[in-house]
């Protein structure tokens, strides 16, 4: 803990004793400290009025109030930039006393591990010192829960009295790896179902969290045990235990689960030395590839085009768990029995964008999940072709822009979730499996290369604007223009055009000639 975050601790405590207010520091506060686990937000319960209480003491600590709701106040305290890490502030949560005792109030919370409360002054006490905490009021047990590494309901209506617990039961497990009580997973699975009563913006918030965390598809996972992952996507019932053709290694849930979990490798591989890159099977020719993608995402790093965080942030593994989604409306086998996915990435954007309204999620990360979804399979289908021509390479950005750098890394996560433990292993791997991975990362390589290095020479600037080349060809707004200055553009591209007249001239010609 920073010196600046233990004397606003310190000032808290004094302004508190100053009032002649009980204050209790509560819930994951305690829990944190008693696990050894940084925080930097307070939970404090106080006998006195919360949001007067909070007013004041963000005027003493100098910070500022926010009313959240009717069961606490927040007072926010920005850190001087010397004493930031991770965390730019330091929040504090009042909230009055619920009940006439600080134990009525705790049995009234989540789990036995935040059910848990210590005189404010004794933490700041512990803090300063190292001493015990000396006076720690457990009505429910949650100290040996905390010892224990359980996660435990402290009543049977927990999940009743506010379902989105039952995500939070899985962040809380996912975050401090705890196990679950079997009798709080006897009432989590009893009560799965009423987890669409929350507000979605509240879903949103705790989803986003435990994908946050490492080892998603296992969060994913346990989502799915309990009846969590299905009522919050619905759209995903069909596809468990949906077949799919070879080079397939599982169904169509279990692949969309663990491309997330192939999201998190292949990033954290990225973040590897080049020594250790090469040693990895993923980096299975002589040609370095993955090596020569980490290169180029550093230079896109330098650019301001890319950051090394957004791979693994909460929108990408929502994009990487959803990229599938159009498979179960698009299933079809053929007079063989053949198995196919036709327009499967069209036909999944809308639902996909069901699902991100669904939860509230906003425009920009709705918009990435729609480009992820509707875009996946062409680096892969690139990688198929004799040569990947300028052309395609254009075509491809002038789509999804910056976003195709994404959409070409989920799609080498979406190849090794195909091919399942089979490429993960030198002594599984065949001679198709290694060729189709080397010729995927070589195309994802190539359209990075492409748009990090030479970004202006596939998409140069207009030679022509739309207004002129109307004026010029008396032509009115419609889709004859934009298909004009396709052809122009591509001219460009490709080094035939070369100034305003000559693009011109060629508008001219593909005019006459659709004529």
């Amino acid at each position: 803990m920073n010196a600046q975050t233990l004397h606003l601790l310190q000032e808290t405590t004094e302004y508190f004793n100053s009032q002649r207010q009980q204050a209790y520091l509560v819930g994951g506060s305690l829990r944190n400290i008693l696990l050894g686990e940084p925080g930097n937000d307070w939970d404090i319960v106080t006998s006195g009025d919360a949001p007067s209480s909070a007013r004041r003491l963000a005027d003493k600590l100098g910070g500022h109030y926010v009313n959240m709701h009717d069961k606490a106040s927040r007072v926010v305290v920005p850190l001087p930039e010397g004493m930031q890490n991770e965390e730019h502030e330091v929040i504090f949560d009042i909230s009055r006393l619920r009940g006439n005792t600080i134990e009525q109030d705790l049995r009234q919370r989540d789990f036995t591990i935040n059910a848990i409360a210590a005189p404010l002054d004794d933490v700041i006490r512990h803090l300063e010192t190292g001493d015990t905490i000396r006076h720690i009021i457990d009505p429910l047990h949650g100290l040996a829960d905390i010892k224990a590494h359980r996660l435990k309901a402290v009543d049977s209506d927990v999940f009743r009295h506010d379902p989105l617990r039952l995500l939070r039961a899985a962040r809380l497990m996912a975050r401090y790896r705890l196990s679950l009580d079997s009798w709080t997973e006897g009432l989590l699975l009893r009560d799965a179902s009423l987890l669409p009563q929350v507000a979605p913006e509240r879903i949103h918030d705790e989803l986003y969290a435990l994908l946050e965390l490492d080892g998603a598809t296992e969060h994913l996972h346990f989502l799915d045990a309990h009846g969590l992952l299905t009522v919050l996507i619905p759209e995903f019932i069909s596809a468990r235990g949906m077949p799919q053709p070879s080079p397939h290694y599982w169904d169509v849930l279990e692949h969309s689960l663990q491309t997330v979990g192939k999201l998190e490798l292949l990033a954290s591989l990225l973040q590897q030395t080049p020594e250790e890159i090469q040693q990895s099977p993923l980096e299975i020719s002589g040609e370095r590839n993955l090596v020569e993608i980490q290169r180029l995402l550093h230079g896109a790093e330098e650019q301001g085009i890319y950051q090394r965080s957004m791979l693994t942030a909460p929108r990408m593994k929502m994009a990487a768990l959803l990229h599938d989604i159009g498979k179960p409306v698009t299933y079809a086998t053929d007079e063989e029995g053949l198995i196919h996915f036709y327009g499967h990435p069209q036909a999944g954007v809308p639902l996909a964008q069901q699902v991100m309204k669904r939860l509230s999620a906003s425009t920009h990360d709705r918009r990435l999940v729609q480009q992820v979804v509707g875009h996946h399979m062409r680096p892969g289908q690139l990688a198929h072709v004799p040569t990947v021509t300028p052309r395609a390479i254009r075509r491809y950005f002038v789509d999804l822009g910056p976003t195709g750098m994404a959409v070409a890394l989920l799609s080498l996560a979406d190849h090794l979730a195909t091919r399942g433990p089979l490429i993960s292993t030198p002594e599984r791997q065949h001679a198709s499996t290694i060729s189709a991975w080397e010729q995927h990362v070589a195309a994802v390589c190539l359209l990075l290369a492409r748009y990090i290095r030479n970004r202006e020479g596939i998409l140069p600037p207009r030679l022509v604007s739309p207004e002129e080349l109307m004026r010029r060809l008396k032509l009115e707004p419609g889709p004859r223009v934009g298909l004009l200055l396709e052809y122009i553009a591509e001219a460009q591209a490709e080094g035939i055009l070369h100034s305003k007249e000559e693009a011109l001239w060629l508008a001219e010609e593909k005019l006459l000639a659709m004529e």
